[in-house]
Formats: structure tokens, C-alpha cells, sequence
């Protein structure tokens, strides 16, 4: 139900739920940026093509991307201006769209439904 609410949201800003995603990582990222393998490693559903959704937020402004003096093979991304100014019109409605499908939960009913999802994420891994 999450998903689906999500995904309907996320499509008004011509958005998929894994570029969202990968916006939220960057930004949380802050000005450092991280390397695109990282980027893979931190989201939420396991994306195999990261470089993909890297050129798409790139086209689109929302993200960039360079290579390391160092070690040319290194890509960095970082979020763009751009980027965050989207998040901040996409995350209020995000965020009250969990207070609609889930706001009826009490703190410790909500404290229950994450430690289970994180106890079954522990063994799909």
C-alpha cells in the first residue's frame, strides 16, 4: 500500500521511486558526494543498474557526476541544486502520505512494524 501510494505520488514530480531514493542518498550525502558503486550499496530495493539512474537524474539537472583526479576509474555523484530543491516539495507529501496509511498506529505499534521489517530485511540479505 506503501508502494503503490508512493509510486503515484512520486510519478506527479516524473519521479521513480529509485531515483527518489537515490536523491535521498545524495542528499545525505552532503557536499562530499559518494562513489556510484556506494550509491547501489545503500538503497533501499537493489537497483543493478545505478549508472542508468545516474544518467537520467543527470539529464533531468537533478544530479551530477565527476571523475577523481586520482583514480580516473572513481565516479563520484553528488546531488545538485536542483535536486534538492525537488526533494523539498516531494518530502512533505511523502511524508504525509505515511501519516495517512499509518498515522492510526501508536508509537509502540510503529516501533513493532520496524523492528519486524528490519528482522525480515535481516534475512532476505
Amino acid at each position: 500500500a506503501l508502494l503503490a501510494t508512493e509510486s503515484a505520488l512520486l510519478d506527479r514530480f516524473d519521479l521513480s521511486q529509485a531515483q527518489y531514493n537515490v536523491l535521498r542518498i545524495l542528499r545525505g550525502a552532503g557536499s562530499d558526494g559518494l562513489p556510484c558503486g556506494e550509491i547501489g550499496n545503500r538503497m533501499i530495493t537493489r537497483d543493478p543498474d545505478v549508472t542508468r539512474l545516474l544518467d537520467r537524474l543527470e539529464k533531468r539537472g537533478l544530479a551530477l557526476r565527476t571523475r577523481e583526479s586520482r583514480d580516473r576509474r572513481v565516479v563520484t555523484a553528488k546531488i545538485a541544486p536542483a535536486g534538492l530543491e525537488l526533494l523539498e516539495q516531494v518530502d512533505p507529501e511523502i511524508i504525509e502520505t505515511h501519516r495517512k496509511l499509518l498515522g492510526h498506529l501508536g508509537q509502540r505499534d510503529l516501533r513493532t512494524l520496524i523492528e519486524l521489517l528490519e528482522r525480515a530485511r535481516e534475512k532476505s540479505v
